[in-house]
């Protein structure tokens, strides 16, 4: 049973916005794949139950658990991305799938956790001067950067290893590095870049090229960019209304039931529906900043401020993407984009961000 200080302790704002975009998103997963033979929906709220179910531990226990076990928790999930690498099997034209039987999953999502819980405790350990953290002090946290990054890369699945590389950049950033370190690690990284790019897939250097001009390729590379711009332009000011869009039914618009979903939305829903789940993401985004900096140690503020830039960047990166601000790089929408993997990465995370706040009450 839970006891009633945990219940009066709970971010009932955080929850209750966490639960109305998860409900939003199973309504425009509904009318996307409404024509499809499966019931993906039904899969999203089986999902939804059981992240919830995961939640509530989540919750309760003491988040210095984490703390504790971020070491054998973040390599267990690296052994995960190996046997995914290289045993996977494949969809999307990614191996990074791992099959239980009866279920998928994508272990770079558990990654993220176990990712932001290690770096949060290495970050937390470290005391550096008032310059910041030198280049000695930033080994470390490189190193756990630099592994699930090169295994998520390899997949390919480049957007998720972006999302590794921001929420690093961010945690280190708040920390504080010394301006010479960040400097030549800023020089180093763009000297990396014309190798990179050789180092992409095809279809990933078209996607960034496409993101110059999607017009340049209206039927390839550039076609999921203007059909997404096409269908949030159209939904005007008020939308066309619920399941009556036309790109998404009709199926021009590709993956509008993941991770453009948010067009969808816009085109049903119009600009006032946009504007609403954006402004219920920078209620959550706030949330997430106010109980890290208000947290009761060093690790608790690393770790909200961590989970909280993930889901930052997931949204900024996706809604950047689907209007043509970003290139294309396969990053879903927190809540509502489908993928039962990518639910419980975010829900695990709301959960933390739960503890965190539930717990600088009590000791």
């Amino acid at each position: 049973m839970i006891e009633k200080r945990y219940i009066a302790q709970t971010d009932w704002l955080l929850l209750g916005v966490s639960m109305l975009l998860a409900a939003i998103g199973i309504i425009c997963i509904y009318s996307a794949t409404r024509s499809f033979e499966s019931a993906f929906y039904m899969r999203q709220f089986y999902w939804l139950l059981i992240g919830l179910t995961l939640l509530v531990p989540t919750v309760i226990i003491d988040y210095s658990i984490f703390e504790r076990f971020a070491y054998p928790l973040f390599g267990f999930t690296l052994v995960l991305l190996v046997i995914a690498l290289f045993g996977g099997h494949t969809m999307g034209g990614a191996q990074r799938w791992l099959s239980l039987g009866f279920v998928s999953f994508q272990p770079s999502e558990l990654a993220k956790i176990t990712f932001v819980i290690t770096l949060a405790k290495v970050l937390s350990t470290t005391r550096s001067n008032k310059w910041g953290m030198s280049w000695r002090e930033l080994a470390l946290p490189a190193l756990i950067l630099f592994v699930p990054f090169l295994l998520v890369a390899r997949q390919p699945d480049l957007g998720t290893a972006m999302i590794f590389v921001f929420v690093f950049t961010s945690m280190v950033l708040i920390v504080k590095i010394r301006l010479r370190t960040l400097i030549i690690l800023t020089g180093g990284v763009l000297a990396m870049i014309p190798t990179g790019w050789y180092a992409i897939k095809d279809y990933q250097r078209a996607r960034l090229l496409s993101f110059i001009d999607p017009a340049m390729d209206p039927l390839g590379s550039g076609y999921q960019t203007l059909q997404s711009q096409i269908a949030i332009g159209s939904g005007g000011f008020i939308g066309k209304g619920f399941t009556k869009g036309t790109q998404g039914s009709l199926s021009f618009l590709p993956a509008h039931h993941t991770d453009f979903i948010f067009p969808l939305l816009a085109e049903e829903w119009g600009f006032v529906g946009g504007i609403v789940v954006i402004a219920l993401f920078i209620i959550l985004i706030l949330r997430g900043l106010d109980i890290a900096s208000n947290s009761k140690d060093r690790f608790g503020f690393l770790l909200a401020f961590g989970l909280t830039a993930m889901i930052f960047w997931h949204v900024v990166i996706n809604i950047g993407m689907v209007i043509g601000f970003l290139p294309v790089v396969g990053v879903p929408l927190p809540f509502l984009s489908y993928g039962g993997s990518f639910l419980l990465t975010v829900l695990v995370s709301i959960g933390l961000l739960l503890n965190i706040s539930m717990h600088k009450y009590i000791f």
